[in-house]
This record gives C-alpha cells, structure tokens and sequence, in this order.
C-alpha cells in the first residue's frame, strides 16, 4: 500500500502541498478517485501518524505516509464521510473535519457577475463567512488574488502557518475560496499570498466585516446575523420622504472625539455613545448625523479618511453589532445617519489592499494613474470590472447591512480629474486627449444608478470642490451623473473668505455673498462648514470671525442665520454650534467646558434657535432647490453690507423676508422694499439678548406702505441690528383688512 501510493502521487504536487506552492490543492488532498480505486489523502505538518475515521460507522484506517514530512494516504469509501485524526510526538491527538472534503461554494455564474462588475451582494461569499455544509458548521473563506501563486489561510486556529490551509483557486476566476470546518466566531485570520516572484506576504482580508484594534491588523471572524431591528416604522417612512422638500440640518461628527470616557478609556462604545450623541442631537433639533468614516483604519490622525478595512466597523468602538446598535437606536429617536466613504484612495499600509498580490490588483500599474502624489495613496482602478464591483458593492453592504440612510462620497473631484494635484507630464490623458477620468465617471453612474433604483430613500452625496457640471441630474438624463445632492464647497469658500474681512472693508467682496444664488440651483446643494475648515491652523469658526469677542460671537451669529436662510440643506461641524475656541483634534474630546461661558452657552442655544426656525419654517426648504423659492429684494447695497431677500413656500403667509447686516452699524428707519403688500412680523433676530446680543429688534409688527423701494411697490422701515440677521414673517393682507374691519366695529360699538 505504502510503494503503491508513493508511485501514485505526483510528487511535484506532494512538494508543493508541503512547500506551500499549490494554487489548487483540493487537485490531491481530501478524497481521490485513481485508477478505479477511492483514496483520502491529507497533509500535516510535524505529524507523526493520521487515521481516516468514518463519521457514520467509526471504522478506522490508520493512513500510510507518503514521505516524512506529512503527507497521508489511505483507501476510503466514496460516499462515506470522514473525520481525520493526526498524532504528534507529545502523544496527543487531535481530530479534525478536512477542509478538502467540501466542493466550491462560489458558482461559475458568482464569477461570471464578478468579473463583469454587478455582483452587488459578492460581500457575502468574498471574505469570511459563517455557514454550514453538509451539516458541518464553518467559515467560508474567499479572496480575490488574480496574480497570486498561492494564497493561503492563517490564523489562530493554524498557528499561522501557510502550509495548513491553501486555498483552492477556482478556474479562470483570480478568486480562492476554502472552507475551514469548526473555525469560531471572533477567530483571527489573514491571507498569506505568494507572489508570482516568491515573495509571501501577509494581508488582511478586504472583504473582512471585522478587524483587530490597532496597531493590530488581523481580520476577525464576524457573524453579522440575528440583531433585532427595530427601524422598521423609520425605513417606511424614509422610503416614501422627498428630501428635496425636507429640512435636512446635519451634525457632523467623529465618534471617537465627540466625547472622551471619564474613566481613562480611550474611547465609549457604540453602544455607550449612541444615547448621549442622540440625546444631544435631538435637543438641538438637527436632522441627521454624519459620521466621519467609521470604516477600519490604521492611522488614527487619518480620522478614517485612509482605509484598510472597507467593510469592517473600526474595532475602536465596538463590534459590528455594537454599530448595528448604534444605527438602530438613532433611527429609533427620529435621527437619519449619513456615513463618509472614501472610494477615491487607499493608504500604502502593507496589511492593505496595496499591490495585494505582488501586483496591482486594486490600484493601476502606472503611477501616473494609480498614486496620489499629494496625499501618498494608491488610486483605485475604476475601469476594472472586480475593482469597481469591490466598491459599489461596499456602498451597498452599509445601506443593506447597517441601514445607513446614505453615504457621503469623500474627495469626488480627485476621481473625476486624471491631472488633479499634477503637473504637466505627471499624468495620462483619456482616449480623447482630456483630463476626465471616463473610468470613474462610469464608475460613479454605475453605482448612483443603482442605488437610485432601490427606491428606499437612501442618498448619495458628492464632496466636490470643482464646477464639474450635472453632478445632481439623474443618470437617465443627458451627462447626469445621479449623486442627490453635492457640497457647495464654492459657498463655502467664498463666505469664509467674507466673514474673515474686517467689516470696514467687506463692501469690496459683497459678489463673494451674492455669488452663490448665480448657480445656486444648477445642482442641488448642501451648504457645509465642515472639519476640513477647523483644523491645520485655519482655527475654529469663532476665532475665524475678526473684531473683540463680542464681535466675534456677533459675527458668528449673523453667519450661521446667513447660512440657515440661504437655499441648499445644512451641514455644521461638531463644536462649532457651541463656538468652540480650539481647532478639531481626533485625541481630544469637545472642549464641553466652554458652555459655563455665558457667550457659549447662549451660542448653543442660538444654533438651536435656527434649527428649529429650520425645521418650521416652510418657506426655508419646500422649495430648496426651486428658483421659485428664492427672490432678491436687494443684493446691491455693497456700502452697507446689507442683504435683503425672500424665502417663499406654497402659501403667501408661509414667506419670510431676511435682512442681513454683516457690519457693526445700527440702521434706524431703514427702509426696505417687500414682496407684498400687508403686515410683516419680525419671528427671528440674531441680535436679541436671549442669543447673547445686543437687543435692537423689530418688537411691533411692520405694516407696509406704497412707497416705491428695491423697485418694489409696496415698502416697510425696520431697524436693523449690528451684525446681525432679521426675518420678518409675512402676515398677510387680509389680515390687515381684517384688523381694520375688526376697529370699526368696536369704534361703532363705543358710539
């Protein structure tokens, strides 16, 4: 038995079982048919003796070495499952189900939708999976390596050894799958790949639904299965909801600096964070939440935007379920969750998905096309149908999985751009000589196409700093590309650059206020002050404001009343609502202690103030992205720094009437024209002592008068506060003949 099995095997193939050279060992190991005879064969290293043992009649064959280094063989019957038993010198034993008893669980069609790039659910057979064959419990394991030589699976449960577990590559696929009986949940692993070259290397799973907490790298055996939702009433209501005509004031956050534990912990749990976030959210009535990513990462500087982990929750706040609790109680208090996913670049981090198996999987070959000079990144390949699957799929698993209401897609204009951040000669023009990168715009349709079919209500947003046109168009319509909405980040630029001037010279930027309403509706837009301008030495929004502090709270509030009255959905960054003096930083908590300041507290709850104004006002988002929801009434007065325009909603009663004065002067009896004629209440004024200001409001209600102003018929004189925003609600002119009916009646009566 022993000469025959010798002569029967391959020994080259034998020699790379046990030199962990084999792309497809399932070709030798586990049950053989040769030569009309049926055979089991198995390798362990450092082995002294196997049996084969029948699972149904506990019959025994003990196995016959090939050579001395592991390799076992014996005659089986077919259809008889089978238990091996390997002995070590120690005179233990241990009984193990063969991983290479089991057939491919991926199919050819998996495959085939792979490599054409809309398998939108490969996240549940790529990675690591909990399953059961044959009435064995198990992990899948599947990872895509085209050009690897072999690829294996190490963890805790193979003392890290390549030689134990190769994995089988399936036929003209780049992908290897192995399921490995009686591995447990909470398991570590990793793939170990051998070049083409001979060069092994270790790298964490991409696919990996969890991963060790850093500076560790492994993946982690999760079971995303059994968590009770309770969003059920949410997901309805989100499906049917229009956010077009819907107030969205969103909180931006980073988990990890929100709030720091007392008790000398690095970070809360998901689970801990998710009650005093929602509470905090609630109280000051913003919309939804935006996460900066959560996604696994090294670098805790990076603030996730470098990702190794695509699809595991960063270990740094809990498990995936901890995350699931985290979105579920969110939308249980009436809170929507936008996540920030960074499809334009990955880190170079050796554990990553940089040259993944000794080549460019991922990424391009050419480093004009594949590497970011500025940030030192690799640039993902959008034109590789795997690639692409790889991301869409991503974005997919967060809104299937975590019931994220949306995603905020980081850095689109460094995808859209072949020559962004280059110079001459440091890029490759597309086929038709431009610097648009036709990949990724394929690419970003694909994906919004898709997630536009769901029809649940989930939302893709573009950060794009550039004036790309039809960002917002739907994909169906000439040129769209389907993002819902886009950051106005030329807003933003332009406004931040007026609040910093010195009052005394802001009459010559006035266009910087005016510009944004020329394009306001060319794409539908959210209006940010985000993270990226509150760190690296541009200061928090308080100390960006000139003048003494009272100034500069002054300036704040008119800023943020500017911000909530203009056209566009609302994005503040956390900190910045309560005047935070300190710029972001990821290793510290908010500086809460700044609210037992009179000035910050009544700040805190001004921005509260403007949410709810926000959320209760119709005319400030029924017709956000319709020209018919905005009219100027004076966007000329440069001199004084006064703006004076008109929110207006479905019903005349529901308009508002805005003034905003961006200098410290005091305008008594300023006269102002008005969209209609008839009685105007001032409902909001940024100057009132309860907000920390000053106290020059409009207390009495305003009635209009013909007299021509603004080129309007009908005017009306207020008093407008320093450095601050008023808004007048109209009342209606029937009201006011009304009110004079109503006096004659009781001047007859006294008669």
């Amino acid at each position: 038995m022993e000469e025959r099995n010798i002569c029967m095997w391959n020994q080259d193939e034998i020699y790379a079982i046990e030199n962990a050279l084999h792309d497809n060992p399932h070709h030798i190991l586990g049950l053989q048919e040769k030569e009309g005879q049926v055979f089991v064969n198995a390798y362990f290293p450092n082995a002294i003796g196997m049996k084969c043992i029948s699972r149904v009649t506990k019959k025994e064959e003990r196995m016959t070495p090939v050579d001395g280094y592991g390799f076992y063989s014996t005659l089986w019957e077919k259809d008889d499952p089978y238990l091996l038993e390997v002995a070590f010198e120690n005179n233990t034993t241990y009984q193990y189900v063969d991983a290479y008893s089991f057939s491919p669980v991926i199919t050819k069609e998996d495959i085939a939708k792979f490599q054409e790039g809309y398998h939108y659910e490969i996240y549940r057979l790529l990675g690591a999976h909990k399953r059961s064959i044959n009435g064995i419990s198990g992990v899948l394991f599947a990872v895509w390596a085209p050009n690897a030589g072999r690829v294996s699976v190490v963890g805790d449960f193979n003392l890290w050894d390549g030689r134990r577990h190769p994995m089988r590559k399936l036929e003209n696929s780049g992908i290897f799958e192995l399921f490995i009986p009686d591995v447990q949940e909470g398991a570590l692993y990793k793939f170990e790949i051998r070049a083409r070259n001979g060069d092994v290397f270790l790298k964490a799973d991409p696919y990996g639904n969890y991963a060790q907490l850093r500076p560790e790298t492994a993946s982690v055996v999760a079971d995303l299965s059994g968590f009770e939702w309770n969003d059920k009433q949410w997901l309805k209501e989100r499906k049917k909801a229009d956010t077009t005509k819907l107030p969205m004031s969103i909180y931006e956050v980073h988990l990890g600096a929100w709030k720091k534990p007392e008790d000398g912990r690095e970070f809360y749990n998901y689970r801990e964070i998710a009650p005093m976030l929602a509470s905090y959210v609630k109280e000051m009535e913003y919309t939804h939440i935006e996460i900066m990513p959560i996604m696994e990462h090294p670098y805790d500087p990076s603030w996730g935007y470098q990702v190794t982990g695509y699809f595991a929750p960063t270990a740094r706040y809990g498990t995936p379920k901890d995350f699931m609790y985290f979105v579920n109680y969110m939308h249980e208090q009436g809170i929507g969750i936008f996540l920030d996913w960074v499809p334009a670049h990955f880190p170079k981090d050796g554990c990553g998905l940089g040259r993944f198996d000794g080549t460019a999987v991922y990424e391009h070959e050419d480093p004009r096309k594949g590497e970011h000079p500025d940030w030192g990144t690799y640039i993902f390949n959008y034109g590789r149908p795997e690639v692409s699957n790889f991301l869409i799929a991503n974005a997919l698993y967060w809104l299937n999985e975590y019931h994220i209401d949306g995603i905020r897609m980081d850095a689109v204009a460094s995808m859209l751009y072949l020559d962004y951040g280059r110079k001459d000669g440091e890029w490759v023009a597309n086929e038709y000589g431009g610097n648009g990168n036709l990949e990724a715009v394929a690419f970003l349709r694909h994906l919004n196409s898709i997630i536009e079919k769901r029809k649940d209500g989930t939302i893709v947003i573009a950060e794009e700093s550039t004036a790309w046109p039809y960002l917002t168009r739907k994909v169906e319509e000439p040129e769209g590309i389907g993002f819902n909405y886009k950051w106005n980040m030329g807003w933003m630029n332009d406004f931040l650059d007026y609040m910093k001037t010195d009052p005394l010279f802001r009459k010559g930027k006035h266009g910087e206020l005016t510009f944004s309403m020329v394009y306001a509706y060319s794409e539908n837009y959210i209006l940010v002050l985000s993270h990226d301008e509150v760190v690296h030495g541009k200061c928090s929004m308080i100390h960006k404001m000139p003048g003494d502090m009272e100034q500069k709270f002054a300036n704040l509030r008119v800023a943020y009343g500017y911000m909530m009255t203009h056209p566009g959905k609302k994005l503040l960054f956390m900190g910045q609502d309560m005047a935070q003096y300190k710029e972001f930083d990821e290793k510290t908590s908010l500086d809460w202690g700044v609210l037992s300041q009179e000035e910050n507290a009544k700040m805190q709850h001004y921005y509260k103030a403007l949410n709810h104004l926000y959320r209760t006002e119709p005319a400030l988002f029924v017709y956000d992205t319709s020209e018919k929801g905005f009219e100027w009434i004076n966007a000329i007065s440069a001199n004084e720094s006064i703006l004076v325009f008109v929110r207006k909603a479905r019903k005349k009663t529901d308009a508002l009437l805005v003034v905003c004065n961006f200098t410290p002067v005091v305008h008594e009896h300023y006269k102002i024209g008005v969209p209609y004629a008839g009685k105007y209440k001032e409902i909001f004024n940024s100057d009132s002592q309860e907000f920390g200001g000053s106290g020059i409001c409009n207390p009495r209600m305003k009635s209009s008068r013909k007299a021509e102003c603004d080129e309007r018929k009908n005017s009306m004189k207020i008093t407008v506060p320093p450095l601050g925003i008023s808004i007048f609600k109209y009342k209606g002119e029937l009201e006011e003949k009304q009110d004079k009916i109503s006096k004659r009646g009781r001047k007859k009566g006294s008669k």
